[in-house]
């Protein structure tokens, strides 16, 4: 049995669209995109009700509702990226990263740099992601503008996502740090009604695999389901394996629970997927709760497998 939470399918009922900024597209592209959804958002959890994207080609952040089983694009704005483009790599080269992020808290800007606006939002890059491809750099915010000049072309900041102060303290309301999900794209990629239902439906059961192997003790079933060039913090496959080796003989685990379970794909990466998680761990001291990130692609065999990992 899947010992998963209650999860929203976001894709069998066609994407709505609600944009407050929208006036300039001819009725053939709505009538198109209308029949469709964002292609990342594979599962949503009922504790995440708002997800942010950011099409860096178009300098236009996008705002999306999740109502039942329904994506509701709420609005659109303007927004700046690093002045030379999207695709972060390393530090200082003023570039946007891309991928799938998540707010980290809200920072107060009244002492800061007039650059940054009415306020600050952190993105949590690098992720782990970011850190297997040796990408390097910090202080990736989501921030508002210096309100003595608040025009900006489309490619200005220092990598980060920059918005007009109204526009930002607008949508602050709807950023919730550590659940808000920003993923940030070159272009947003659309997918129809029900075409990512198997795809879904194959991450859940390998997900569930591997809680199973986990919960049961099972530690060749458990590094099975690890890819052969995973890494996690300086560890290669075979550093992990003698480290996970120990954790199995030395646990008492009685049950294991994931919860508010969701998968998204990466934009950037083609086959790249997360899972991100609630663990519940139950032994004999009691409950054990963290967030985990598992980060999922196909091997050479065409067999899902684990290619990083993290916390948070």
């Amino acid at each position: 049995m899947h010992r998963f939470s209650s999860y929203r399918s976001l894709i069998l009922l066609p994407f709505l669209v609600l944009c407050s900024v929208s006036a300039s597209a001819d009725s053939r592209s709505r009538t198109a995109i209308a029949q469709k959804t964002p292609a990342y958002l594979l599962e949503l959890p009922d504790s995440i009700d708002e997800v942010l994207i950011a099409d860096t080609g178009a300098a236009t952040l996008y705002r999306f509702e999740i109502r039942g089983h329904s994506v509701l694009s709420v609005d659109q704005r303007y927004m700046s990226i690093g002045l030379n483009g999207a695709g972060k790599k390393r530090a200082w080269d003023r570039k946007t990263p891309l991928g799938v992020y998540f707010i980290t808290e809200k920072l107060d800007t009244s002492g800061m740099n007039a650059r940054y606006g009415s306020a600050a939002f952190p993105l949590d890059y690098p992720n782990a992601w970011d850190r297997r491809n040796d990408r390097t750099g910090y202080g990736i915010w989501l921030h508002g503008v210096d309100r003595k000049n608040p025009q900006r072309p489309a490619h200005d900041t220092d990598g980060c996502l920059a918005l007009a102060n109204p526009e930002l303290m607008r949508l602050a309301g709807s950023i919730t740090p550590l659940k808000t999900p920003i993923i940030v794209a070159r272009e947003i990629a659309w997918a129809a009604p029900g075409e990512l239902d198997a795809l879904r439906s194959e991450l859940r059961a390998v997900l569930d695999r591997w809680r199973t192997s986990l919960e049961q003790g099972d530690l060749q079933g458990y590094l099975d389901l690890y890819h052969d060039d995973f890494t996690h913090r300086g560890m290669d496959k075979a550093a992990w394996s003698s480290y996970r080796l120990r954790v199995f003989a030395a646990r008492e685990l009685s049950s294991l629970r994931l919860d508010d379970v969701m998968l998204l794909a990466d934009p950037e990466e083609r086959e790249l997927y997360l899972s991100r998680f609630t663990q519940i761990a139950a032994g004999s001291a009691g409950e054990v709760t963290i967030t985990k990130r598992l980060y999922w692609k196909r091997d050479d065999i065409n067999r899902w497998r684990i290619v990083s990992e993290d916390a948070g």
